[in-house]
């Protein structure tokens, strides 16, 4: 069995709460495939076969199945009415099996494609607590693990009343996930520390002993690509404790819905320009990295909150200048170049507004020049 009987009966809350039924249905087995990715190598794992959008899975029937723990078309869909995610069907599917074939996840994807909230939806879905680490150079082994405080050992000693617990032992405790966002910007040092509890479940501190994990206890974690500037490799050590589970830019229908869905956006003009606007950003071969949906987000609400009337009542010209002052606050913080100066990533930014209008049909009959003079921007990489 891949679960103990004590263990199958602690997630009856779960089966309740996404209205499951108690006992597990279907037999099945897991299926592991090797997968190169960039210049690593990764694991990946799927269960049971891939299906197209409009299969039997869809219509309700079970295609993944996990040792007689199956997962359902409207346990997914339920997940993501709750989180209001948008799309993410397969990728939400292949995390619930990766967790409860007891597996440790790494997320990878590049920034504003959700990682975070598949992470803390997956805590909600399996009832569990999550405990955050925001990976950067400067996070400590003490940090992770826990430390003892002067004060108390002055007064008890070394014991355990004396040591205050990290996240990482916190989780282990309680059964918990241990949720590391953007694990390789993290030391690697700090992230040693994670292989005993991810391989053998335990972990020895000295004048402590052994923490052994709860049953429940799973790291999940995310990164950005290795091309990011800041980030570094993993070590074959770390990526092979993982299953991986790769996040990328979503459609553009999507990617207008989540925009929508955030701004509540009454004009799909504007919302379609934006999302053009912040797609042309990625396929920029002077662009190292472009927008993600967060860009869109922040122009229609920047030109929602600026315009003294509806997007839908403005002229072309008006329209054309609101949406362009926009672009100029939201995307430079949003794009890296690959080489050139603030006012070149303000000229670029201008010509895919003027782009993303000409494809809209609402291209004004000013051709010529910026709608709207460029603002002056602070020195630095912007």
């Amino acid at each position: 069995m891949l679960f103990s009987s004590e263990e199958q009966g602690g997630f009856a809350p779960e089966r309740a709460k996404w209205g499951l039924p108690a006992k597990d249905r279907g037999m099945g087995e897991v299926r592991w495939y090797a997968k190169w990715h960039c210049r690593g190598f990764s694991l990946g794992i799927i269960c049971g076969a891939r299906h197209g959008r409009e299969s039997l899975y869809q219509r309700g029937s079970i295609c993944r199945t996990l040792r007689g723990i199956s997962i359902s078309f409207e346990e997914v869909e339920s997940i993501k009415k709750s989180f209001r995610i948008v799309d993410r069907t397969e990728e939400l599917r292949d995390a619930i099996a990766a967790i409860r074939a007891k597996r440790n996840v790494l997320i990878e994807g590049p920034v504003g494609v959700g990682k975070t909230v598949i992470a803390e939806a997956l805590a909600r879905f399996f009832n569990r607590r999550i405990f955050r680490i925001d990976g950067d150079e400067r996070y400590t082994e003490q940090k992770m693990i826990g430390y003892f405080d002067p004060p108390l050992v002055m007064e008890k000693g070394y014991c355990r009343e004396a040591f205050l617990e990290g996240p990482l032992t916190e989780a282990m405790a309680t059964g918990g996930f241990l949720f590391i966002n953007e694990l390789n910007r993290m030391p690697e040092g700090t992230q040693n520390v994670l292989l005993p509890a991810m391989d053998e479940r335990k972990i020895t501190i000295p004048r402590i002993g052994t923490i052994v994990a709860k049953e429940g206890f799973a790291v999940i974690a995310t990164q950005n690509p290795e091309e990011y500037i800041g980030t570094s490799r993993l070590s074959e050590a770390m990526k092979d404790r993982f299953v991986w589970i790769r996040l990328g830019y979503q459609s553009e229908e999507d990617e207008i819905a989540i925009t929508e869905k955030e701004t509540c956006a009454g004009d799909p003009e504007l919302v379609r320009v934006a999302v053009r606007i912040v797609r042309k950003t990625r396929g920029n071969p002077d662009i190292r990295r472009g927008a993600s949906v967060r860009g869109a987000i922040d122009m229609v609400a920047l030109v929602q909150q600026s315009s003294k009337k509806p997007f839908c009542e403005m002229t072309l010209l008006e329209r054309r200048a609101a949406v362009e002052r926009a672009a100029f606050m939201a995307l430079p913080p949003k794009i890296e170049l690959r080489e050139g100066s603030d006012e070149k990533l303000l000229e670029m930014i201008s010509k895919m507004v003027e782009s993303a209008f000409a494809e809209a049909g609402s291209q004004p009959a000013d051709r010529g020049g910026s709608a709207v003079p460029p603002p002056k921007q602070p020195s630095g990489n912007f």
